[in-house]
């Protein structure tokens, strides 16, 4: 079976995929880790913290949808080169002329979003190039680039202590310019990838039920993992009293099972199937951030909580992308975007809500359970749907 899927694809486009995923997610996600010394640097309030690190995720979220048309129209591959050179510009700028106020951190958030925007590229760049019944495993672990939030919420908060915050959005060009050059030369878009669509081709997919249905379903677990990862340095430090770099360690652990968990979701899906996965996913997300919600024991007892939750939330991430080349194959470039786009609107939400929560009632629990019970509907509207999925895609290769 392994053998199979690396004789199927293009491995140097799988590689390439991966590689820009993995470090714009590190670049989008930086915020997160360094929201302790910017709000301490800028005097923030906990909610404009909170709104600082969730800028990225609603900004990656809405260039999404722009990005999965211009794959459509001008090819994947030079897509995410422009995204590239557009976020390695505004951190060189962020780096030599300074953060000084709110409103630039913001400014930085939003031009970090073409990082968070990658999604929209690296998924149909890697996809194209696979059959039906492969397309868990490579979704996978081309989805897998979000990985590069464990270095950012291990290295930036030491980085920062030894070199000062701002000088951290230098050090980044480093291998952010290494992976640019080996982007440009070993990525290929597929051969007779889907020609060029209108905008009233994009807005008629929107008439599509499931599409709707399919935005909800990742609003949850890419929501549901991007928030926790920029919101969990914040929630350490305020609950436990951790320094930036503990905080950091802490949520490095839950972004790593996450991250890994990306993949493995989406060779579960390949085997017993994509709604199958997804539903045992949201059933245990929901009881484990429910019950991180009730701050029970010490910091060991939430770490573990949110490790388990974000493993579920990962392969929930996996799994769904299992469905989409099954049930949007025509329109795949399209919907990367919309459904990347509804993942990240639900980041941005669960983030800045956090900070709201925190603010308004001194602790994070009604913004925990109102995740847990978002987690719960979520389950509630697959069981309704996966009859019908599984005989209007039963026509596919894969299992559904």
């Amino acid at each position: 079976m392994k053998s199979n899927f690396w004789r199927a694809g293009h491995t140097p486009t799988l590689l390439a995929a991966f590689l820009y995923f993995d470090l714009s997610f590190m670049v989008w996600y930086l915020l997160g880790p360094l929201q302790i010394q910017i709000a301490t640097a800028l005097s923030l309030s906990t909610q404009e913290r909170g709104l600082v690190v969730a800028t990225p995720i609603l900004a990656g979220a809405l260039l999404r949808l722009v990005l999965g048309v211009m794959v459509d129209h001008i090819g994947a591959k030079r897509t995410g080169t422009i995204a590239q050179m557009i976020v390695m510009a505004s951190l060189l700028a962020a780096w030599q002329l300074g953060i000084h106020s709110f409103n630039q951190a913001v400014l930085l958030g939003v031009m970090l979003g073409f990082a968070g925007a990658a999604f929209a590229v690296a998924l149909p760049l890697a996809s194209r190039w696979y059959p039906p019944e492969h397309q868990g495993t490579a979704l996978g672990i081309a989805g897998a680039g979000n990985s590069g939030t464990v270095f950012a919420a291990l290295f930036a908060p030491m980085l920062a202590v030894a070199f000062g915050w701002e000088n951290v959005f230098g050090i980044v060009l480093i291998p952010l310019f290494i992976v640019f050059i080996l982007y440009c030369l070993m990525a290929k878009d597929a051969p007779g990838a889907s020609s060029p669509k209108n905008f009233a081709a994009y807005a008629k997919v929107l008439n599509n039920r499931d599409a709707w249905l399919f935005m909800g379903f990742y609003a949850v677990t890419f929501g549901g993992f991007s928030g926790f990862a920029s919101a969990l340095p914040g929630y350490f430090h305020d609950q436990f009293g951790f320094t930036p770099q503990v905080a950091g360690w802490y949520t490095a652990a839950c972004v790593l099972a996450g991250s890994v968990m990306r993949p493995i979701g989406g060779a579960i899906a390949d085997r017993l199937g994509g709604t199958r996965t997804l539903l045992m996913v949201y059933i245990a997300s929901s009881a484990l951030i429910g019950l991180a919600g009730f701050g029970l024991g010490s910091s060991g007892v939430a770490v573990t909580l949110f490790i388990a939750a974000m493993l579920c939330l990962g392969a929930g991430n996996g799994a769904l992308f299992q469905l989409v080349p099954q049930r949007f194959g025509k329109d795949l470039g399209v919907m990367t975007g919309l459904i990347g786009m509804a993942g990240g609107v639900g980041g941005f939400a669960l983030a800045a809500g956090l900070g709201v929560v925190k603010q308004g009632t001194g602790n994070y629990s009604l913004g925990l359970w109102a995740f847990a019970l978002l987690s719960l509907c979520a389950w509630y509207g697959l069981s309704g749907v996966k009859v019908r999925w599984r005989s209007s895609m039963g026509l596919a290769q894969a299992r559904i």
